[in-house]
This record gives structure tokens, sequence and C-alpha cells, in this order.
């Protein structure tokens, strides 16, 4: 799992105590000491993962994340925000900018890199054979298959995919470029209409078990797959 953490501090001793223990922990490391620096270093270099403190001279932590979450560039990169402030309003302030967790100060070396391997293995599980299940829905990667209630699906493979991401980005609203960036690539240049006529293909694969209630459409948005419709 090894990646490139930035981290983003205006302490000097903070960011040279999370650099030895993610160095230790065999990840790479960049560092900024505002959210100027940290902008220069993310266009240069796309870190796998952002260590973000609230309090920073100029623009703040939280209102970088909002920025960080506003471009398409941006926007899927993992932030843990890093603050002094204990209030749960704070954290769920910091969390509705779009931080995927909240580490309070002081916080010891191991939590840190505990919390930032299991931010990396929820935000990327599809880079993984893993087994993934929701409800009576399971999606088998290693041997393509997927069971709803014990009964096998056929699905093509720009459906599997498109399941794949859905299982294992459950509950989250998806916007259609959103999907298309995580499905299709990137660098795919088709129609983003097109999300819409695999999902119908989708529903309608999953329409006899009855899961493709658990495919839904937020108006104006686009699509959540929830296992609690």
């Amino acid at each position: 799992m090894p990646g490139k953490i930035l981290v983003v501090d205006d302490e000097p001793a903070i960011r040279a105590m999370v650099r030895f223990a993610l160095k230790q922990a065999d990840f790479h490391c960049a560092e900024a000491q505002d959210a100027t620096e940290a902008q220069t270093c993310v266009l240069a270099d796309l870190p796998d993962l952002i260590l973000l403190d609230w309090m920073l001279p100029g623009l703040s932590g939280v209102d970088y994340a909002r920025r960080l979450r506003r471009e398409r560039l941006t926007q899927n990169i993992p932030i843990i925000m890093l603050t002094a402030r204990v209030d749960e309003e704070d954290k769920v302030r910091a969390l509705n900018t779009g931080a995927d967790d909240f580490m309070t100060k002081p916080f010891s070396p191991r939590e840190l890199i505990a919390r930032v391997r299991a931010v990396l293995r929820r935000v990327a599980p599809m880079a993984s054979d893993d087994i993934v299940a929701v409800g009576g829905l399971l999606l088998d990667p290693a041997t393509h298959k997927v069971l709803a209630d014990d009964e096998r699906l056929t699905l093509g493979p720009t459906e599997f995919r498109l399941l794949h991401f859905f299982m294992t980005h459950a509950e989250r609203v998806h916007s259609r470029e959103r999907v298309l960036d995580a499905v299709w690539g990137s660098n795919t240049y088709i129609d983003e209409r097109t999300v819409d006529v695999h999902i119908r293909r989708l529903r309608k694969a999953l329409t006899a078990s009855g899961y493709d209630r658990y495919i839904q459409t937020v108006r104006g948005v686009g699509y959540r797959f929830s296992g609690d419709p």
C-alpha cells in the first residue's frame, strides 16, 4: 500500500514528526507549510493522501479542503484533517468539507499510520481482489462472479466494473463525471450519458432479484448505491 503522502502544516516540529513516522512506514513524503505551497506540490505530483492542518496561515485548511473537493483533478484525493480542536461541531465541520478522517493533536505516530492506511484502503478498494458484499449481493473480483441471494448473475465487463465501483463506494452520491472517471478512466473521452445507459443495463440485470432498488437516482446530482433503500 505505500504511496505518496503530502503533509501540510505550518509547524516544522509537527511536519518532522509526521515525516519520520511516514518514512518508517515506507511512505514517500512531501511537505508544505501553507495552502499555496501545498497546491504547488499537488500540481507537480498528485499525492495519494493529504494530511492537512486545520489552522494554516492565509487560506485555512478547511477552506483549502473545500477547494480541493471542487476541482476535478483533486476531488478524489483522500484528506485527513489535523487539528487541536476537540469540539464535536468542529469535527463535523471538517468532515463536511470533504475530509475523510479527523485527528486531534496531539496524536501518536502509530495511530497516524493506522489512520492513513485505513483511509487508503477505504477509498481505493477496487484495487484489490477482496470479495465485496452489500445486503444479499456478493461480488468476487478474482473470479468475476456476482451472486444475488446465492443465484449467479450474468453481467458484461462494464456493468461488472460499475457494480464493483458502486458496492465499494456505497452510500455516497456520485456525479456522472465521477462514475465515468472511476469506471472508464479519466482519459476516456465519451459522453457522460454513457453512464446512464450502463446503469440501465445494470439495473435490468438486478431486477429479477430485486436488487435494482439499491441503485438510486439522486435528481440533479447523479447516483447512489445503498443497501438501505
